[in-house]
């Protein structure tokens, strides 16, 4: 049986999820907002627990009517459109939110040991690239996502959407070490690293020789200053992707689809 509650107060506790735009502090209570129908059903089939939901009344009966079922007897918080906009600062063009628990996050060796091609992104802050770094990576076959501590938060809201829920399919965890210190926690795997990046000393990213790689680990960098120095040294390959008309290089979000494509096992 639903629990719809009609909003009256905006300023009510049990609302802090939605209101809450620092979410920082959302991931040291433990939990995050997942946004839109389809993403929320990901999170719930692959076994996230819902806090409360939050949608217009419309939504109700026809969008969300098998994620309420699905969610049991959480509260349902139902306002106005203009309402919504005023709790959450935003326009909630996809019509629901929901309040979820974070998990504990698997060890780097739990993931390493049971992988073949990683990604590892290093201290990517935009949550939009993160979000499509994940996608692609789920889309085009790689088997996990590794983060170092600097990176921005997978169940960001942004992230969580531009990934169209990927965050919570593919296995991902942040690494404990530092660049380019994690390096050698990959070879200790059995991985061999390869860095994207504008060097003269690279392999081109359709090279044999990285295809033969058992192991593979694809390192991508922030915008802009792209990976450390020491990183880049540290790795096995230096690769790009060849360009034309002069363009020396793409976002980090295209390039990383084009190396899980080309570099998944085949």
């Amino acid at each position: 049986m639903a629990n719809i509650i009609e909003i009256s107060d905006l300023s009510a506790p049990e609302l802090a999820p939605y209101r809450n735009t620092a979410e920082k502090e959302l991931e040291a209570a433990g939990i995050f907002v997942a946004e839109s129908p389809n993403v929320i059903r990901t999170a719930l089939n692959f076994g996230f627990t819902p806090i409360s939901l939050l949608m217009e009344r419309k939504y109700i009966n026809i969008q969300a009517a098998d994620i309420i079922e699905l969610c049991g007897n959480i509260p349902v918080y139902t306002a106005p459109s203009q309402v919504l906009t005023e709790l959450t600062g935003f326009k909630m063009t996809q019509g629901v939110l929901c309040a979820m628990c974070r998990r504990a996050l698997p060890s780097p060796a739990s993931i390493l040991a049971g992988a073949e091609r990683i990604a590892v992104l290093e201290d990517i802050m935009n949550q939009t690239n993160i979000g499509a770094i994940f996608r692609s990576a789920a889309a085009l076959g790689f088997d996990a996502v590794l983060l170092t501590p600097s990176c921005s938060d997978p169940l960001f809201r942004r992230s969580i959407r531009v990934s169209m829920g990927t965050v919570f399919q593919i296995p991902w965890t942040y690494l404990e070490n530092e660049p380019p210190y994690y390096i050698n926690v990959l070879k200790e795997y059995g991985f061999a690293a390869a860095a994207m990046a504008l060097r003269n000393d690279t392999v081109r990213i359709d090279d044999t020789k990285l295809a033969s790689e058992k192991k593979l680990a694809v390192i991508l960098g922030t915008e802009g200053s792209g990976l450390k120095a020491e990183t880049i040294s540290a790795c096995d390959y230096t690769i790009k992707i060849p360009m034309q008309h002069g363009v020396d290089s793409l976002n980090v979000a295209a390039a990383s689809a084009v190396a899980f494509w080309q570099l998944s096992k085949k």
